[in-house]
């Protein structure tokens, strides 16, 4: 571990060794273009570590963190290792929408809650197989096909890119079933791996981000059992409204947090040589803690029961204002190390160019834009 250099980085390696012992030295002791290339072992070192149960309740053997300490832990291993906690965003959004319902008796079959617990006592992994990765797409539209058949539904359809496609346990897939009255409704499919009909194939051709497997997972008629599909039902017609929500909050949070702590590793960087003018150090530090203190003030909101839709529109403004102030940041602090680092090392490029992929993730600032200036003007939030 380092020794002080910027207080703030500093609270949060000490919260992810309390949560995770051992987990930042041993990714530190991967070389950097190791760590994060293709192939890495840095998703086994998570698992290995205990960093699937983070946010799973200890009711259910996990860690029970809540949102400001989660944020926290995702930027120690964003300072890092960017692709693991771009990585574990995936699992760990999922693990929040699917144990808040978990926790509340009835809302979950108990076939559902036996696969879910295994997930922390077992260190499994979930990827995601909602619609994350298309720019001005909302996570939360169904990403596969399923059609009816006995006993449950067959999935057809493919998800790219797929975080921990290599690497997963459980893979989650937000589906389109038939209604009561035919017309069609969301659903979440629990798919438990291995799984006949569902396979992996190369996707991404970056090196930014690539030890996070985010490659393409292929289901080709894969069963899933009725009792493994979580829907709606005329006694709880609002499950699948919070689970969205649910997972909307954390995703933006728990992603923004990722790279948050990219950018604050080149500030450390900066800080710890010494670089350019004290003002500009100063001003370079408060810009990356302004971005992280306004993940931890929504953070705090969702701790203390902040929910709905203002809720989202909340996690939105901050994650919109922390990827400029991240983009800003990472330029600035590429400026004072200076040409000589640029040369003679990719890694401070790299981490630069990690942090500048907030952007990608959904939903796009354009697609937010209207939806937003509604609700900011009076209006509801309503995102297609």
């Amino acid at each position: 571990m380092k020794d002080l250099i910027m207080r703030s980085l500093d609270s949060a390696r000490a919260l992810c060794e309390r949560a995770h012992p051992g987990l930042l030295k041993a990714l530190e002791d991967v070389p950097y273009d190791r760590r994060e290339a293709a192939g890495s072992p840095i998703i086994d070192l998570f698992r290995s570590h205990g960093g699937p149960g983070l946010l799973i309740p200890r009711e259910y053997g996990g860690r029970g963190a809540d949102a400001l300490e989660a944020i926290s832990v995702q930027r120690a291993l964003g300072a890092i290792s960017p692709s693991v906690a771009a990585a574990a965003v995936m699992h760990h959004f999922t693990a929040a929408m699917l144990f808040a319902l978990a926790v509340q008796p009835g809302r979950l079959t108990g076939a559902q809650r036996e696969v879910l617990s295994k997930i922390a006592p077992d260190r499994q992994l979930m990827a995601s197989g909602w619609a994350e990765g298309n720019t001005q797409q909302n996570i939360l539209v169904p990403s596969m096909q399923a059609t009816p058949t006995a006993g449950g539904f067959l999935l057809n359809g493919a998800k790219k890119p797929c975080s921990l496609s290599r690497s997963m346990d459980l893979l989650t897939a937000s589906i389109a079933v038939p209604g009561g009255n035919g017309s069609p409704e969301l659903a979440l499919a629990l798919v438990p791996l291995p799984a006949s009909g569902l396979s992996v194939h190369p996707f991404w051709g970056n090196e930014t981000l690539a030890a996070a497997e985010s490659d393409e997972v292929r289901l080709t008629d894969v069963f899933v059992p009725e009792e493994l599909v979580i829907r709606t039902s005329p006694e709880d017609p609002g499950r699948l409204d919070d689970l969205q929500v649910t997972g909307f909050i954390w995703f933006e949070l728990l992603i923004s947090a990722g790279y948050v702590g990219a950018v604050t590793a080149l500030g450390e960087r900066v800080l710890e040589r010494k670089r350019g003018t004290a003002a500009e150090r100063s001003d370079l530090a408060v810009k990356i803690d302004a971005a992280f203190g306004l993940l931890e003030g929504t953070a705090r909101a969702v701790d203390s029961g902040a929910a709905g839709e203002g809720a989202v529109a909340q996690v939105l403004i901050a994650r919109y204002t922390v990827q400029d102030l991240l983009s800003r940041s990472a330029s600035q602090a590429l400026e004072l190390l200076g040409g000589i680092d640029f040369i003679r090392s990719g890694e401070h490029a790299r981490l630069a160019t990690a942090a500048r992929a907030l952007a990608f993730h959904p939903p796009g600032r354009a697609a937010a834009a209207q939806p937003l200036l509604t609700w900011i003007t009076g209006g509801h939030l309503e995102l297609s």
